[in-house]
């Protein structure tokens, strides 16, 4: 067995709560990684500490179901996952502000494949590639945080604009 540690990062125009709320439907995380194809949560919970879900994992022509618990859940935090099952290993997403508004979004994983998928050769030749596809998938969560976050604002300065102000409603 051979461990894969990759640890990538970005910076999100939006705040951590914003951000926060652009990961925290796990569900929905198939719509920015390329590498999930499905997700199916095998426990009660959707969110927080202990939900567990099965993802269908498709890298090239390996496909897994990648087994995941939550481990840790700290909104606008941190969100860690333990993954059991054919990949083992522990991975976490770590949000923190750079108190201009932003949020620096990391992503650290450190997995281990087994035997057949190559060992030390595999982890050296899969690298690359995985590194490839979670920086494009850091990409594409990046372009929908901005996109919901941007939305939010623009609902939340419409419904302000739509309240009738203190003068209007004491003379309605």
């Amino acid at each position: 067995r051979s461990t894969l540690r990759i640890h990538l990062c970005t910076v999100i125009d939006c705040t951590p709560e914003e951000t926060w709320a652009a990961v925290e439907d796990i569900a929905t995380h198939i719509e920015w990684m390329a590498d999930a194809d499905s997700i199916t949560f095998t426990s009660e919970q959707r969110q927080g500490v202990g939900t567990e879900f099965e993802c269908l994992t498709r890298v090239g022509p390996l496909v897994t179901t990648d087994v995941m618990t939550v481990t840790e859940w700290i909104p606008a935090q941190r969100m860690g996952i333990e993954h059991r099952g054919v990949v083992t290993g522990r991975g976490h997403f770590e949000l923190e502000g750079d108190g201009r508004g932003r949020t620096v979004f990391c992503w650290e994983e450190d997995l281990t494949f087994p035997t057949w998928m190559g060992g030390r050769l595999g982890e050296r030749a899969g690298r690359p590639v995985l590194m490839r596809i979670w920086r494009a998938n850091l990409n594409r969560l990046k372009a929908k945080a901005e996109r919901e976050a941007a939305a939010a604002r623009l609902d939340a300065r419409a419904a302000v604009e739509t309240e009738p102000s203190v003068d209007e409603a004491v003379s309605a």
